[in-house]
């Protein structure tokens, strides 16, 4: 959720495309990815302008670049600014493989930021907690603050990781490929590049607070889970109430992603008149939904909806001693971020393309989309698939 990133949580006009996503019927049409809409060339492979390289080298790293990028479900023409991906910096061998990964570092770095802004909000509310030294004596921050957080993360993660699509949470890239044609090869390395920005990103927020956690624990090297008094394993990743029961954090978890989900696509649906025509809004209605899941759904569970900012904080708490009451704590909750924003972001797309969306979709198709469960239909389905992903230079 024009020459723009159209991926489910893209930020509006930019120098990419999210080549799956094309409001064509999953077709692209290159004229359209030729410039940009400020009016900055894009360039799909080098061309005379790439006068300080050699043509045979830049060639030959074209044709490695392309064939390493399709293996990994990337469109194999990465979309780059010439000017600057094609000067002398190009025959760099990081200039190749940022090339080669540029979508992935995106998304790896979105989420990075996501999670430093949200995991931090959460490290300065709970670790200042009753300060005297901050206005009004009680701390800097309240559970406002947090949402504010986390909505800002959202946001900031959007435009950080335009260039591939800004998906930033593995059940949205899971649903734009079961909906929207994204290659369901793609989601394997964006699933990674978004688990492991977790991971740094709480880390980094792990390091800026080790020692206020230190003093707010009760000396150096203590660590503790929810419900100790003390507990400040829960800056990282979700805990759940001590009341609520198992089914309640479940469907907790799946309403709000399956929120989530549905406003997500009814913002990226270009027939949709109720919002805004310019993406530049789009950025702007996240942080807004994000900041009202935390408001009305985020006390029982926390509100993780997303997989890559529970789990990979999660690995991180316990590389650096938080112990296994990681995993056990709440009756081995740990599952549930897993599987809930998954089945939720997976239940609200479905609703959303059954009753309001009209595009290109397996719900608008015979039975729902079931009939491609067949046999026949699955197969005739795989063939349309390859033969899309060809016209995209993917296979």
């Amino acid at each position: 959720m024009a020459t723009t990133t159209s991926g489910p949580m893209a930020p509006g006009p930019s120098l990419s495309h999210d080549w799956a996503d094309d409001k064509r019927n999953g077709h692209v049409d290159y004229s359209d990815y030729r410039s940009n809409t400020r009016g900055a060339a894009l360039t799909q492979a080098p061309t005379e302008h790439s006068a300080h390289s050699s043509d045979t080298l830049a060639n030959r790293t074209s044709s490695s670049a392309q064939g390493t990028r399709s293996l990994l479900g990337l469109h194999p023409q990465a979309p780059i600014d010439e000017e600057h991906d094609y000067g002398p910096s190009s025959e760099l061998l990081w200039s190749r493989i940022r090339i080669v990964l540029r979508e992935p570092f995106a998304e790896f770095w979105g989420v990075a930021v996501m999670v430093m802004f949200g995991d931090g909000s959460v490290a300065q509310v709970l670790l200042s907690t009753g300060q005297t030294t901050a206005p009004g004596g009680m701390g800097f921050g309240a559970y406002q603050s947090i949402n504010w957080g986390w909505g800002l993360g959202v946001m900031l993660g959007l435009y950080v990781a335009g260039d591939s699509g800004a998906y930033l949470n593995p059940a949205v890239t899971l649903c734009n490929c079961i909906f929207r044609k994204l290659p369901w090869r793609r989601f394997p390395v964006y699933f990674l590049a978004q688990m492991l920005g977790g991971f740094v990103g709480s880390g980094i927020v792990y390091a800026n607070y080790i020692s206020a956690i230190d003093w707010f624990e009760g000396g150096h090297g203590i660590r503790t889970v929810p419900p100790a008094t003390k507990a400040t394993a829960g800056i990282f990743c979700t805990y759940p109430q001590l009341f609520v029961t198992k089914s309640s954090q479940f469907f907790s978890e799946f309403i709000a992603s399956a929120l989530l989900m549905f406003v997500i696509f009814a913002l990226k649906d270009p027939s949709n008149n109720g919002v805004p025509k310019s993406d530049k809004w789009f950025p702007l209605c996240l942080f807004f939904l994000i900041f009202g899941l935390g408001s009305c759904f985020g006390w029982q569970t926390g509100y993780a909806i997303n997989i890559a900012r529970d789990l990979g904080p999660r690995l991180m708490s316990y590389a650096v001693g938080y112990g296994g009451e990681v995993w056990s704590a709440g009756g081995c909750y740990f599952w549930i971020p897993m599987v809930a924003p998954f089945l939720g972001c997976i239940f609200g797309g479905m609703l959303y393309d059954i009753f309001i969306y009209t595009g290109p979709s397996p719900i608008n198709t015979p039975w729902l989309g079931f009939k491609l469960l067949l046999p026949k239909h699955a197969m005739r389905a795989r063939r349309e698939r390859t033969r899309r992903e060809k016209e995209e230079g993917i296979v």
